[in-house]
């Protein structure tokens, strides 16, 4: 006779053994938001590939991904808030000073990235950490 918790070990590890990999169900190019619809599940159990399809999507691929290929977490990157060549808010802050202008970024980037920002009055190149609301933060030395 099999023991009730003996049951439950039996009945839990085929679910983990058919577990699986995460893998690509169509060509994903560059910088392709990941939906549910991209991904598929392999049977085979990939080291270092994704086993949670969760864990990809609303990620950004960083390169191309075809077709049945394994997804492994640092093939993704967050979603790009800002394009190259954008023009967003450049604001620095400091103690009671406050400045706000206009900028053109020099890089692609997402929330939490330090890119190149060009001032546009000046035309000075400065580096700016991404904020979640689309501005671009110029750090105080």
């Amino acid at each position: 006779m099999i023991r009730p918790a003996l049951a439950l070990v039996l009945c839990v590890l085929p679910a983990l053994a058919e577990a699986g990999s995460v893998v690509a169900a169509r060509t994903l190019r560059a910088q392709t938001v990941i939906t549910e619809a991209d991904l598929a599940i392999s049977e085979d159990d990939v080291p270092g590939a994704l086993s949670d399809p969760m864990a990809a999507i609303g990620l950004e691929t960083r390169t191309a991904i075809y077709p049945q290929q394994p997804i492994s977490a640092g093939d993704l990157a967050p979603p790009a808030l800002i394009e190259r060549n954008q023009m967003v808010q450049l604001a620095y802050r400091d103690g009671s000073l406050s400045i706000l202008t206009e900028g053109r970024a020099l890089d692609r980037g997402a929330v939490g990235d330090t890119i190149r920002v060009m001032n546009v009055t000046s035309k000075a190149t400065l580096y700016a950490l991404l904020g979640a609301d689309g501005v671009a933060y110029v750090q105080p030395h």
